[in-house]
């Protein structure tokens, strides 16, 4: 850890005492790298990359792989606690996954952020078994919703099993052998009954959803308190409703033709009409669920990386410890 301190101490420019977070631009970050090979294949990322995100080897190079050394960094350290504190009770060390929380508004990149950084990470010796789920599997199942009149607030806090996905997140740092977690569909939208994600003590586990971050106002245990290190991607709100409008054309023109597509009504749209759709969607729904209960959990994530218009990252903020 002494390097990564020292770097980091070297690099950054300016930030006030009391800042929460140190702050690097994106040559400053890039600086972090420092000798951290890139193991990552242009085949590979093409198959890694969302709809409509043009995520090239040059920000796999100057922002994921700065990321992912440090956090190499970190479950190292908290591997090798985990050692001291088993030799000080006189025990085995059992294996804890290390947990990394993701969060940000929908079509803001996290799901392609996770894959990548999934894959960066299963590189490193100490730990080459990552796994990923999302929250999306924790979304109660239609049936449920529309029981409860919540069909429109799909993404809002209320619309997720969080119990459940506590349950899962205490078995899983609990060091269970074998742990379940549900499958979403994002053709038919809902829960797929008979399909589960098997998670079997892997070295990380990445987490990625809406409302990671979130604080519940009566809940004594929150998502977060299971995370080791929390990311939040940032954008401005404008950009991020414009790249939803792409995305909702690009699905148009493909996931949308599935006649199982739980949208297959919006496959026959014209542009202008999908368009207005899709707007009125984020407006009436996305764009509100990200300023009341998204965004608002932004400074509580350990490190905050802010995208510019063409999907690019240009600042890093650390959280100090």
């Amino acid at each position: 850890m002494t390097e990564a301190v020292q770097s980091t101490t070297s690099t950054v420019r300016a930030f006030t005492d009391e800042s929460r977070h140190l702050s690097f631009d994106r040559d400053e970050w890039a600086e972090l790298r420092a000798a951290t090979p890139l193991t990552l294949r242009e085949p590979e990322l093409d198959r890694l990359r969302g709809i409509n995100e043009r995520i090239d080897m040059d920000e796999v190079a100057a922002i994921y792989l700065p990321l992912s050394r440090l956090l190499n960094l970190y479950v190292i350290a908290t591997q090798n606690l985990h050692k001291v504190s088993a030799t000080f009770l006189g025990a085995k060390a059992p294996k804890v996954p290390y947990i990394i929380g993701i969060a940000g508004s929908v079509a803001v990149g996290k799901s392609t952020f996770a894959r990548i950084l999934q894959a960066l990470l299963a590189q490193w010796p100490d730990h080459p078994q990552v796994d990923l789920i999302t929250t999306d599997g924790f979304l109660h199942p239609n049936h449920v919703l529309e029981h409860r009149g919540l069909m429109h607030r799909k993404g809002f806090p209320e619309s997720y099993d969080t119990r459940r996905l506590l349950n899962v997140l205490n078995e899983i740092k609990s060091g269970h052998a074998h742990v379940e977690a549900p499958v979403y569909s994002h053709v038919v939208y809902d829960i797929v009954d008979d399909e589960r994600v098997v998670i079997e003590q892997p070295d990380i586990v990445i987490l990625e959803g809406l409302n990671v971050l979130q604080t519940g106002e009566s809940s004594t245990e929150f998502v977060s308190d299971y995370f080791d290190f929390s990311i939040y991607i940032d954008a401005d709100e404008s950009d991020i409703e414009n790249w939803y409008v792409q995305r909702f054309l690009t699905l148009r023109e493909s996931v949308f033709q599935n006649p199982d597509s739980f949208f297959s009504n919006y496959a026959e749209l014209t542009d202008d009409e999908a368009i207005d759709t899709a707007r009125n969607i984020w407006r009436s729904i996305n764009g509100i669920n990200l300023r009341e209960n998204i965004a608002p959990t932004r400074d509580r994530a350990s490190a905050i990386l802010r995208k510019r218009k063409d999907h690019r990252i240009d600042r890093v903020q650390l959280r100090r410890l």
